[in-house]
């Protein structure tokens, strides 16, 4: 894919262990018997990925809070039904602390590979990043921010790895920036860019489909939307008004563009469309910093994908401890051949 050369390739990491987790058996273990199904999984996915787009960077964005405060503070119910315990706990959480004690809900036989991850990233010196207070799709929008404010001779396309479709939002053909959306594994992977947003959405741009996530909502983030307006109807009121701003100001005019139920709809909702919008959208200016050397700036050089492990020796003894040969191998070749 001759287009995606010298392109800064942006990894949901969350999104893609999930995956790769329930995708490879759990009888993928380490020599002691430690399910390693996720560290494979991930390992074979970032192979196939630089080998059929041949990225020149590629960041593991990281969730250093999957629950941020500021959305939690906007929208309680925001991912509630995640938190280990439930709504009640989420909840107790957030009047005890703000809501930053909250435990998001792991496999048991996940959690322990997420360390191993990182170690075997920082070993072959594939960068990681993260933000204080901030969620892996924040990560993603500002890095992806700061790549589309260089000079357009600096500038690289960008490509955003995701299972999740809240990244959708970042399209942008004209930078550009496009999304590998997993469907299955890694091995069927839709790309999205706006023709892909106008044939299945029905939307326009990337911010549009950000202002239909308002509008539709997400059971699965705990977002409730505005109830009646599905993703059809608040496509169609966007594809009339153009954004949510002139969609707002439509109804407060009372224009006849909206029929009554839709108006009603729209005004009953009015709270939660003040604060969705910054809930929903993701940041473009998170203090994002390499995971790996706290408090150092996340220069668009660290991000160059080596051709050689950074630290041979801790590959070796990762790979023979947790009996990750063939993908390390695979995963070397590809960085090799680039």
């Amino acid at each position: 894919m001759a287009a995606d050369r010298h392109a800064l390739m942006l990894l949901d990491s969350a999104s893609l262990y999930f995956r790769a987790y329930y995708g490879v058996p759990d009888s993928v273990k380490a020599p002691d018997g430690t399910p390693v199904n996720a560290v494979r999984g991930l390992l074979d996915m970032i192979a196939r990925l630089v080998t059929d787009h041949r990225p020149d960077r590629l960041v593991a964005c990281w969730d250093e809070d999957w629950r941020p405060a500021f959305r939690v503070a906007a929208i309680p119910s925001y991912k509630a039904h995640r938190v280990v315990g439930g709504a009640d706990a989420a909840a107790a959480a957030a009047a005890g602390s703000g809501g930053t004690v909250a435990v998001e809900e792991v496999p048991d036989t996940l959690a322990p590979q997420v360390p191993v991850i990182a170690e075997v990233l920082a070993a072959l010196g594939i960068a990681r990043a993260g933000a204080a207070g901030y969620e892996a799709d924040d990560v993603i929008g500002t890095l992806t921010a700061r790549e589309v404010a260089r000079p357009a001779g600096e500038r690289s396309p960008v490509l955003v790895v995701t299972g999740d479709r809240d990244l959708f939002q970042l399209v942008d053909d004209e930078a550009p920036v496009r999304v590998l959306y997993t469907i299955r594994g890694i091995k069927d992977i839709e790309v999205v860019d706006a023709a892909r947003l106008r044939e299945k959405y029905a939307v326009a741009s990337g911010p549009a489909y950000a202002d239909m996530a308002v509008l539709r909502g997400d059971p699965s983030d705990g977002l409730p939307g505005v109830p009646g307006i599905g993703e059809k109807t608040a496509a169609s009121m966007l594809a009339r008004y153009g954004d949510l701003p002139a969609l707002l100001a439509a109804r407060d005019s009372g224009d006849p563009g909206l029929t009554a139920t839709q108006r009603r709809r729209l005004l009953d909702a009015d709270a939660y469309l003040a604060v969705a919008p910054a809930v929903v959208r993701v940041a473009p200016d998170a203090p994002v910093e390499l995971a790996d050397v706290p408090g150092a700036p996340a220069d668009p050089q660290a991000f160059d994908l080596p051709r050689e492990p950074a630290d041979p020796e801790a590959l070796v003894d990762l790979t023979a401890r947790w009996g990750l040969e063939s993908s390390v191998r695979r995963l070397l070749t590809a960085l090799a051949n680039r």
